[in-house]
């Protein structure tokens, strides 16, 4: 099966919907992305039938995604003390919705606040677990610390980098991080979501330590090789209501 990306395609940072009414409003802060190159028919099978892999050259990706969620407020309320921000980590590949729009499938969104996970499994569908987390940032390193609790099963994650240069970014960066939409798939019915934001600021980023079964144990073989690596320091984001397709 062809990715979309495989056929004629623009590639660009900005976000197709503009979102007027969000649900929910966000910041995205200190996230690292960890990507590894995967065979197309080694990732095809492990997402549902009622999407496409999403390929680059027809290589599949998928990363890891360490960051701190920040500023989390329903559309009209204010953020709220230790509710509003948390550590959240993610593991995700690059999927096209049955319209052929590109968006995010993820394995699992690990995150330190159980309220939240237990509001997002059911207002969206998304597979996330409970972690005991940390996040430590300087100016020029951070750290990232994930464990789940043991009711959500095994799978942590230790991650340094250190913070470089401003990327000179391109198609392929494009591809890997301007993602608009998310998909969730829900007794085979497909759902979506909008999110509107910026361009990405993005930063090089070179890895230190790398401790991790987070991937493999989220349903993923093993990552093998450097990953490629991309950090933002902050980046608001907008989120639309669920929808069914």
């Amino acid at each position: 099966m062809l990715g979309y990306s495989e056929a004629v395609r623009t590639f660009s940072p900005l976000a197709p919907v503009s979102i007027a009414r969000p649900i929910m409003r966000q910041t995205w802060c200190d996230l690292t992305f960890l990507h590894w190159p995967y065979s197309a028919e080694v990732i095809r099978k492990l997402i549902p039938p009622e999407l496409s892999l999403d390929t680059f050259d027809g290589v599949a990706w998928v990363a890891l995604a360490p960051f701190v969620l920040a500023g989390v407020r329903p559309f009209g309320l204010p953020a709220t003390p230790w509710i509003s921000e948390f550590p959240e980590t993610n593991v995700r590949t690059y999927v096209l919705g049955p319209d052929g729009e590109p968006g995010v499938w993820f394995f699992t969104l690990e995150a330190d606040r159980l309220l939240g996970v237990m509001a997002a499994r059911a207002w969206y569908k998304l597979p996330y677990r409970w972690a005991a987390m940390s996040v430590r940032s300087s100016e020029n390193t951070v750290e990232y610390r994930s464990d789940r609790h043991r009711l959500f099963g095994k799978g942590a994650s230790h991650v340094v980098i250190e913070v470089g240069s401003k990327v000179d970014t391109g198609d392929f960066d494009y591809f890997l991080t301007a993602r608009f939409r998310l998909y969730t798939v829900h007794r085979s019915r497909v759902g979506y979501a909008e999110i509107d934001h910026p361009p990405w600021p993005l930063q090089h980023g070179r890895v230190t330590t790398l401790e991790e079964d987070l991937v493999v144990n989220s349903g993923v073989p093993k990552p093998e090789g450097e990953p490629v690596v991309h950090f933002s320091r902050r980046l608001d984001v907008k989120v639309a209501p669920l929808r069914w397709l």
